[in-house]
């Protein structure tokens, strides 16, 4: 099957600098899926021709006029750049032109965007940001990571459904474990919403594990985490602030003396295995789950390996259906009882 994966080159910290190498480089190691590189043209050319390519049949230039910057409000980017290359690429995913679109540009924008060109799936309220996080087992799948900051029961429901569909595609894993984010394992601990939340997760025919708690991300408990936007992005943003106390705490121990550094120097391989393990680059692309069409979300800081691995998250998307799945399961959920 030939894929086409369309990719907004300006958005992100670094716009075409990084876009533009990275799907090049992409579209060297994976020949059958061709690409479309959405912006300003002029700009996505000179960084083409810098690194010696030129286009072919596995990629082209589209241009977009406009781009929506980093700090400007999703309300801005829907109604006020309705040529920028973030909507562009949407739009060839709408068309189907495109099976998949690549943006690494302003989060808000893009699911505004997204889900107003796109539309939500039958049975599906919100779209919702699921990415995968490294544990003591492997991986798991967390969402929402901030897309829905206020949600309601059902939300979390159909939260757990589509992330149990994507594990179930990407994965291989057609019975993956589901919980629920806590603030303990009891039944009787959270809030009114997580409780209702529980209760229909529980009847809902998913592999439901039960509430799990902010530890239990890490040790793998569970393959998919549900939780609210804002309990998710917060989670997150933690995470990714302990991650950085750890690697400066370790930097700053090795250079203390002439001895740490040697022990540094022997401790090297170790170092660098841990480092690989923990690189949250090869861990790159959040999905937007829940639209009639595969959007994938790129840190904004994303450098070419990184943005890669966000192309290669979308082109996965792809294959294994991941839409499909998640429509086939909520019309399951919705199905008449019998008598």
């Amino acid at each position: 099957m030939e894929i086409t994966v369309a990719i907004d080159c300006m958005g992100g910290d670094h716009g075409p600098h990084v876009t533009v190498p990275a799907a090049l480089e992409f579209g060297k190691r994976f020949p059958s899926v061709v690409l479309v590189l959405v912006g300003l043209e002029d700009k996505i050319r000179s960084e083409v021709q810098s690194v010696g390519a030129a286009t072919n049949n596995r990629f082209r230039i589209q241009h977009a006029s406009q781009v929506v910057t980093m700090d400007e409000s999703a309300a801005t980017a829907l109604r006020g750049k309705k040529d920028s290359s973030m909507r562009v690429a949407v739009n060839l995913v709408k068309s189907g032109e495109a099976h998949a679109c690549v943006s690494a540009g302003n989060t808000g924008a893009l699911m505004a965007v997204s889900r107003f060109v796109l539309k939500t799936l039958p049975g599906i309220d919100r779209p919702a940001i699921c990415s995968v996080l490294p544990t003591m087992r492997g991986r798991t799948y967390v969402l929402d990571l901030g897309a829905n900051v206020d949600c309601g029961p059902e939300n979390l429901l159909q939260f757990g459904i589509m992330g149990a569909c994507l594990v179930a595609a990407l994965e291989h894993n057609e019975s993956p474990s589901v919980g629920l984010l806590n603030i303990g394992v009891e039944d009787i601990k959270g809030n009114e919403m997580v409780k209702l939340a529980a209760e229909l997760l529980r009847t809902s025919g998913l592999n439901f594990f039960g509430n799990v708690e902010g530890d239990d991300i890490y040790k793998g408990t569970t393959d998919v985490v549900v939780c609210d936007g804002f309990v998710g992005n917060i989670a997150l943003k933690s995470s990714e602030g302990v991650a950085q106390m750890i690697a400066a705490f370790l930097r700053d121990e090795f250079r203390r003396s002439l001895y740490s550094r040697f022990a540094a120097l022997v401790a090297l391989p170790v170092i660098n295995a841990f480092r690989k393990r923990m690189d949250h680059r090869r861990y790159n692309g959040a999905s937007l789950l829940g639209l009639r069409g595969i959007v994938i979300k790129s840190h904004g800081s994303a450098d070419a390996f990184a943005f890669a691995h966000a192309l290669e998250r979308a082109v996965e998307e792809v294959r294994n259906g991941v839409p499909g799945r998640i429509s086939e399961r909520m019309s399951l959920l919705h199905a008449p009882k019998a008598a």
